[in-house]
């Protein structure tokens, strides 16, 4: 493989794909025994892997530079293409679901296999085709919207990613001035986001209505391969969180107001975690990486080999640039075997976070497109690659000192506070208010006034985070989490709207 950004990018002929497919499906119908019938999948497998692999390259260098006309034309191809890809994948996974040798498809690749060709069965339909092709230009538009933007903060003209550093400032003055600017820079293009936000909920609802589903909740499950749990499952867990970490979080929070020594911890204060300074990376882009090399080299013999390996082809765009997309992802060259990984350095332990979250999804797929199977169980649902990312998080604990030097202690400290205290619970919601309220009145009076403004404050939250996940549409668990995400936003509005005007 070459260098990432010497691979040679040619337009595939969709016409040509269409044609190889179809006559792949023919075989598969025609097939007299189970090597026939596995030659012919084989073959989709590979025109599908070549497809994935360009449209991935074309993707990954619009992202870079969303100001490049040729890569932005290119993503608007493939969007106006791959909804007909669908249906011919679609009819794909009924000739093999009701095939004489479904049973050795089986056997074989397992029954994730099939089960997501069940899904794709439900999620594709000549019906939706446009649809589709307007829900990728809403998203397009959204991140082209985003990237843009910028806002003036003491004399300099910063985005989103320029402003986090001054967040975490121990400056109180100066972290909330940059809180404001965040603010500022979301209102000046919240009119557009109204606008293609509006239009997201109207066509993903709609497509959903025309499948057949009763919302787009039940089908965004699907689009996540969520097969092995249920709502029910979903309400345990939450209950959990409500017995096990609201409390947890909230002596968090005790600590980190008097660590600061603040008679109130404000939005705006979260975001320091030590009052001498969150912890700071102690070097540049090239020093991160060397670290994050010689971690994955002791980590292991596998782990080495891998990350040496994004190095010689050079398979990261780390650096936040003028006409980048906001967020960062991890996605997968699959005709290279590669993982790539993709992000926006800010002179924060965001830094970190990235060669060591990413970089476990990225490890993860590099692992699995090893085994010599196709692609579509290469990469597991959700939940699971999770998994994968926020281990990798823990795994690098022991080697924060040479990413961190002095405040390596300080990293771990926060480290593990953010990774409770992120968690939200969507249905319940009322009553983390009133545990946080039990708590708070055994310190200071709560008025009426006061308890007004909690509703407020949530919605704002939720507003944050959505522009949050807006800017990280690419990363797998936001894909997947969004969709209720999106759904209990539009609640909370409502709710609040009907109580306040």
């Amino acid at each position: 493989m070459e260098k990432f950004a010497d691979l040679q990018y040619v337009r595939p002929d969709m016409e040509k794909v269409f044609a190889r497919v179809s006559v792949d499906i023919a075989a598969l119908k025609e097939a007299k025994s189970y090597e026939e019938f596995k030659n012919a999948y084989m073959d989709f497998v590979e025109a599908d892997t070549e497809l994935e692999t360009a449209k991935t390259v074309a993707h990954i260098r619009n992202t870079i530079n969303l100001l490049d006309s040729f890569y932005e034309g290119e993503m608007a191809y493939f969007n106006s293409q791959m909804p007909k890809y669908g249906i011919l994948k679609k009819e794909m996974g009924e000739v093999i679901v009701a095939s004489p040798f479904k049973g050795e498809m089986e056997k074989e690749f397992g029954s994730i296999l099939l089960q997501n060709m069940e899904a794709q069965k439900q999620l594709s339909d000549e019906c939706i085709v446009d649809d589709q092709v307007e829900e990728a230009e809403l998203v397009n538009q959204y991140m082209k919207t985003q990237a843009a933007a910028t806002v003036d903060f003491r004399g300099e003209q910063l985005g989103t990613y320029g402003l986090l550093k001054h967040m975490q400032s121990t400056d109180r003055t100066e972290r909330k001035a940059a809180f404001e600017a965040w603010a500022e820079l979301y209102a000046g293009i919240a009119p557009k986001l109204d606008e293609v936000y509006d239009g997201l909920v109207k066509v993903r609802s709609g497509m959903a209505k025309k499948l057949g589903f009763e919302s787009f909740i039940p089908m965004g499950y699907l689009r996540r391969r969520r097969f092995d749990y249920t709502a029910k499952d979903l309400e345990v867990f939450r209950k959990q969180v409500r017995e096990i970490i609201v409390p947890a979080a909230k002596e968090l929070y005790e600590r980190q107001k008097e660590a600061l020594g603040i008679e109130h911890l404000y939005y705006y204060d979260e975001s320091l975690t030590s009052p001498d300074g969150n912890p700071v990376p102690v070097g540049d882009k090239e020093y991160l990486v060397g670290e994050a090399q010689k971690m994955y080299r002791e980590l292991s013999k596998e782990s080495g080999e891998f990350f040496d390996f994004m190095i010689e082809h050079d398979l990261f765009d780390l650096e936040s640039k003028h006409g980048k997309r906001a967020g960062g992802y991890c996605t997968t060259l699959p005709l290279y075997h590669a993982p790539f990984i993709f992000s926006n350095f800010n002179g924060t332990s965001d830094d970190v976070d990235v060669l060591t979250h990413e970089a476990g999804h990225a490890f993860a797929a590099w692992v699995a497109a090893r085994k010599d199977l196709p692609m579509i169980l290469e990469e597991p649902g959700m939940e699971s690659c999770e998994i994968h990312s926020m281990s990798m998080e823990f795994f690098a604990w022991p080697w924060a000192d040479g990413f961190f030097g002095a405040d390596a202690r300080k990293f771990r400290y926060s480290h593990l506070a953010g990774a409770l205290t992120f968690i939200e619970d969507r249905e319940d919601v009322p009553d983390l208010v009133n545990a946080w309220l039990d708590g708070y009145r055994k310190v200071l009076p709560f008025t009426d006034t006061d308890f007004v403004e909690i509703d407020t404050f949530i919605l704002q939250r939720r507003i944050q985070m959505m522009a949050w996940m807006g800017s990280h549409q690419d990363s797998t668990p936001v894909q997947g989490y969004m969709q209720g995400y999106m759904e209990g936003t539009m609640n909370l509005v409502e709710r609040y709207l009907r109580l306040f005007g």
